[in-house]
């Protein structure tokens, strides 16, 4: 498109990514996830399987300790996710994805997919390819917790 040659790098990978986040939570509504919110799925998304402590998940999302602890207050009065015992230290909590959380997660996936074959339809699928190896290894650079 004219002009595009002028948009940095992080704004020409900022742009599809909202796109996409917004298919994503415009479909968790229909599908009855209404209340659920761009900052609240920055932490729900970095939760290990096996749970993952407020401070692990404040420090991926980068944000701090306590903001990280209001947002699991709010994903936990939802039933996106649950405090449980930390089997490896007792004065410890894990937060771990609930079964609100399970159910919104297949929905959401199955929105990325759509979107992510919409792309490849429109750029091909040799060059998603590309993208996503490019991508791949861009991350070596730019996310400390890959």
């Amino acid at each position: 498109m004219a002009g595009d040659e002028g948009l940095n790098l992080g704004l020409l990978l900022f742009i599809p990514y909202r796109a996409m986040e917004g298919r994503v939570f415009a479909g968790l509504a229909e599908a009855g996830f209404d209340d659920f919110t761009p900052a609240q799925a920055r932490v729900f998304q970095r939760i290990a399987p096996e749970g993952s402590r407020i401070t692990e998940l404040a420090e991926q999302a980068q944000i701090t300790k306590q903001s990280a602890g209001f947002l699991v207050d709010q994903l936990e009065r939802a039933g996106y996710v649950e405090r449980v015992a930390d089997p490896s230290d007792a004065r410890a909590r894990l937060v771990r994805v609930a079964s609100r959380g399970a159910a919104a997660t297949p929905v959401a996936a199955a929105i990325v997919a759509e979107v992510e074959a919409e792309w490849a339809e429109h750029l091909g699928r040799q060059r998603i390819a590309q993208l996503r190896q490019h991508l791949t290894r861009l991350r070596e650079l730019t996310d400390p917790y890959r």
